[in-house]
């Protein structure tokens, strides 16, 4: 009886340090680790989500670029860092498809990292060269299978989620089209503008103003629903392929470890950062679409991102050193 007490006394101090520590936090800098390149999609939703929190967090966000290896350097260096919550990491789904091509990642993302919240998606869209004899996904079903194989197809690297979607689509939709994998985006795009292909799985932010100039047409864009800044363009469910689910999510990660009370308060500051009507109108000029979750909630879209993406890169048999 007496060593339940203790031990229940010895919880019960545990439990107060903690929740003290978690009131008192932070107490110096966080360091955001970014891992893509600066001036991205990610590092520009990564710096101003930062400057919000250092505003209401009542500390400095510092940035932290740590690109290379499809993200998994950035999000290896968050997952071995302390769990004291001044080490994060802003993840994007490419760390599900990367945990499903390489063989040997030093980490899981299912199991490296404490889940803090969502912080929303920069949906892509499916864009042609107006040269091809298809003006909606219903005529390019009808034309892949008139000529399988002959249609070529852009992406932006082996691996990447544009190469993804793509596997997805050819699976969901029943077509035989052929991958061209270019490195990186501009290259990829500068030969569909060219005509070199036909198409290209790329990010609302660059491809919107070429659709908006006539020099693409839109297909369809990679999102539950139609887009506020541009509702004319059906989601690829709508315009065809039932159930085409590949949001390119953007989420606030910790160390595994993490005590649930600095979880909850950073979550909280998330939820308040995401808001704000000026950062909304800020990122909105990228493509962005806002959106905070619960912690729960985040983990299950991990774990079902890690289950989508290991059927795809199955099927299509796409094996990467």
């Amino acid at each position: 009886m007496k060593l339940f007490v203790k031990l229940a006394v010895a919880v019960s101090l545990c439990t107060a340090s903690i929740t003290v520590f978690a009131q008192q936090y932070p107490s110096k800098p966080i360091r955001l680790v970014i891992p893509f390149p600066p001036a991205g999609a990610t590092d520009v939703l990564g710096r101003a989500l930062g400057q919000k929190l250092s505003e209401s967090l009542g500390q400095a966000v510092v940035i932290e670029n740590r690109p290379g290896a499809g993200s998994t350097i950035g999000a290896e260096q968050v997952a071995n860092a302390p769990a004291d919550g001044y080490t994060l990491l802003l993840a994007s789904g490419s760390i599900c498809i990367s945990a499903n091509l390489y063989k040997k990642l030093p980490f899981e993302p299912a199991k490296s990292f404490a889940p803090i919240s969502l912080v929303g998606h920069v949906p892509h869209m499916l864009v042609a060269n107006p040269t091809i004899p298809a003006g909606s996904v219903k005529d390019l079903i009808t034309l892949a299978k008139a000529k399988p194989g002959e249609i070529n197809v852009a992406s932006q690297g082996n691996g990447t989620l544009s190469h993804m979607e793509l596997e997805l689509f050819k699976q969901a939709a029943g077509v035989e089209l052929t991958h061209v994998p270019y490195k990186g985006s501009s290259n990829a795009m500068t030969d569909l503008l060219a005509g070199n292909v036909s198409m290209l799985f790329d990010s609302v932010t660059s491809s919107l103003p070429m659709v908006r100039k006539g020099q693409l047409k839109a297909l369809g864009v990679v999102s539950p629903k139609r887009l506020a800044f541009a509702p004319d363009i059906p989601t690829l469910t709508e315009a065809g392929v039932p159930g085409f689910d590949a949001a390119n999510w953007f989420a606030l990660l910790a160390p595994a470890g993490t005590s649930r009370e600095i979880v909850q308060v950073l979550n909280t500051h998330v939820a308040r950062a995401l808001e704000s009507a000026e950062l909304r109108q800020r990122l909105a000029a990228q493509g962005a679409v806002l959106e905070s979750s619960t912690p729960e909630a985040l983990a299950a879209l991990i774990r079902d991102d890690l289950d989508r993406w290991a059927k795809v890169v199955k099927q299509a048999g796409i094996k990467l050193e």
